[in-house]
């Protein structure tokens, strides 16, 4: 069995429980609140740059010229995302680049970037892909459900469409051929690693929806301090 055929099936339970969260059903059926999904693009926004990040630091200690191909070219992928996706519906709303600017990563979108840029440049090639991996097929798997339940005029039919999309099926396909070439070189310590990094990632793509959802900040300074019982400045 694969690296990725195993890693799915450890975590097959926790992909079906992302699947039905009640985020990814309102966005499958057109009833999401417009507030939460534009809570959701901001923090998405700021997560991508950082998964860009990423994977660019991996491709930087890639084995070979192929997997530093593959690995950059997803880095700017994710940015062309970033930009175009973002953009139109940060357009639709309004959100212009200064008031995203304002808007601070939550805990959840940093506590997640900070894992993969830090797997990325401090552990093994193979436990940093395994990290980014999730990302790809969580994506895929929960943009597929969604496009075949998602009528024609669905508000948020271009982010369905960019997930269910065959060049993005491609990117993914290549992305679980990398993680098992990789692991194919690893120890059975290495390896365990790997599945670990991919757990891991996993569980944090479930706490990134939960936190869209509930619209997830930090909490307010001022506010704290009067819980405390001191007097704000």
């Amino acid at each position: 069995m694969s690296f990725t055929e195993t890693a799915l099936r450890e975590n097959a339970r926790l992909c079906a429980d992302i699947r039905a969260m009640p985020f990814n059903r309102a966005l499958a059926d057109g009833s999401l609140e417009q507030a939460v999904f534009q809570h959701y693009v901001l923090q998405d926004a700021h997560y991508l740059e950082g998964f860009a990040r990423a994977l660019a630091c991996a491709a930087a200690r890639a084995p070979d010229a192929e997997a530093v191909a593959q690995l950059s070219g997803a880095a700017a992928g994710a940015i062309a995302v970033e930009r175009q996706l973002h953009a139109h519906f940060m357009g639709i709303y309004g959100v212009d680049s200064e008031s995203f600017a304002a808007t601070p990563p939550s805990p959840v979108c940093e506590h997640y970037v900070g894992f993969l840029v830090a797997t990325a440049a401090t552990r093994g090639i193979g436990e940093a892909v395994a990290a980014l991996l999730p990302c790809f097929w969580i994506y895929r798997d929960v943009g597929a459900g969604i496009h075949a339940a998602a009528s024609a005029d669905n508000p948020y039919r271009a982010w369905i469409d960019a997930y269910a999309g065959d060049e993005f099926d491609a990117a993914v396909a290549r992305m679980c051929a990398l993680a098992d070439r990789l692991a194919e070189a690893e120890s059975a310590t290495g390896r365990a690693r790997m599945r670990a990094a991919f757990a891991k990632s996993a569980l944090l793509e479930w706490m990134f929806w939960d936190s869209a959802w509930r619209r997830c900040g930090w909490p307010d300074t001022a506010a704290v301090a009067t819980q405390e019982g001191e007097t704000p400045d």
